[in-house]
């Protein structure tokens, strides 16, 4: 027991230092962009870029290491995120910052579908929404709390000595996975066609579909939120820094959260969740003027933004649970297309209507979603009555 407690906690190191790789950067952006002498828009790239490889690679890379001892593929993996590092501090030139990021952002999504379904193998069948949603804090702790310590090294001590944190971060999971991790061989290797095979069920198909919207109304509002909140909130940029850090911490409690929701009734939850992010919306274009009540619209949103990763995760592998490693490399990719649509979608809605129209693409996105959602359960019941066992 205590082994795996000590495995899943190496995990969520690991997802954190990767997707620390994948976010931190974002809070250095200014910096990067002076010290290559570009524009931001052209730094904005670093992130684009590694989301965009990510998205392209989430199928396909974790199904050609779906048969290898799952210790020397975490091994690598980390290998290379600490090399793309460390050529990252000291690249010469932009295009080659852009390319120590892409290259490890190939393999994102190997190390991060191996967590997860690594994590829920550790366990019973009935506690591995548990362990996943652990895996999970590891996400939301990467992509909030890299932010603000990135902006503050960078600004403290150097942009070098801020990029280096994500080296280091990735080094120590690295020494940790070889020393307490044990060989992970894989003992019933399924073969592509077997793993592809899961593509031919419009269960997959339809699942895909509802986490890209699901993501979407998220990440479609979200995205938006520091503009939100400094034009209609008229907040200062102090008030808006410690709200989207409330966000953050908020995404970690949700994903602590969901693991007890999906254990104790997944279905229920899945359905629950689009109406209860649907009123979040409607409050928040209600009161998105007054500073009091967006502090607490803020909470209770990041909160469910925590427990709709972990919903979106669950989705996908449930729907292909015969090919763990592939499904959780579909939910990687269908995740990512879902925060890439709906930030395109959200950025056109403010440009037509303004920007405290944006919540529209996160109410449309759930209508959607629920949508998808009641037509797998509509389709599949005698599969979901068993998975919901």
């Amino acid at each position: 027991m205590k082994r795996n407690q000590l495995l899943i906690f190496i995990l969520a190191v690991g997802v954190f230092g990767i997707l620390n790789t994948e976010m931190g950067v974002i809070g250095i952006l200014p910096d990067i962009a002076d010290h290559f002498n570009i524009s931001i828009s052209k730094a904005g790239w670093l992130v684009s870029s590694f989301a965009l490889v990510v998205a392209a690679a989430g199928p396909t890379m974790p199904l050609l290491f779906s048969g290898i001892n799952r210790k020397k593929v975490m091994l690598l993996v980390l290998g290379v995120f600490v090399v793309g590092n460390v050529i990252a501090i000291f690249a010469p030139n932009f295009t080659i910052a852009l390319i120590a990021r892409a290259v490890p952002a190939l393999f994102h999504p190997v190390y991060c579908s191996l967590a997860f379904t690594v994590a829920a193998a550790s366990v019973s069948k009935e506690e591995a929404p548990k362990a996943v949603s652990k895996i999970f804090i590891g996400v939301s702790a990467g992509m909030v709390v890299g932010v603000p310590i990135a902006s503050f090294m960078a600004s403290a001590v150097s942009l070098q000595m801020a990029m280096a944190f994500f080296a280091v971060v990735n080094a120590i999971v690295f020494v940790a996975t070889l020393l307490f991790v044990p060989s992970m061989p894989v003992v019933e290797k399924l073969s592509y066609g077997t793993q592809l095979s899961v593509l031919k069920n419009s269960i997959t198909w339809i699942s895909i579909v509802a986490v890209i919207l699901l993501n979407a109304a998220v990440f479609g509002v979200y995205s938006y939120l520091a503009d939100y909140l400094k034009n209609v909130t008229n907040l200062s940029s102090n008030l808006i820094s410690i709200l989207l850090f409330v966000y953050g911490a908020a995404n970690i409690i949700g994903s602590m959260v969901a693991g007890k929701l999906l254990t104790k009734n997944a279905i229920k939850t899945v359905v629950i969740f689009p109406f209860a992010l649907g009123v979040v919306y409607i409050l928040l274009f209600m009161f998105g003027q007054f500073s009091i009540p967006m502090m607490f619209v803020t909470l209770i949103w990041g909160i469910l933004g925590g427990i709709g990763g972990n919903i979106n995760q669950y989705w996908i592998t449930s729907a292909a649970p015969e090919a763990p490693d592939f499904a959780n490399g579909l939910f990687l990719t269908a995740a990512n297309l879902g925060t890439t649509f709906g930030a395109a979608v959200g950025g056109l809605f403010i440009a037509e209507m303004g920007i405290q129209y944006v919540v529209l693409v996160g109410i449309l996105s759930l209508i959607l979603g629920l949508a998808a959602i009641l037509l797998r359960n509509y389709r599949f019941i005698p599969i979901q009555h068993q998975l919901s066992k």
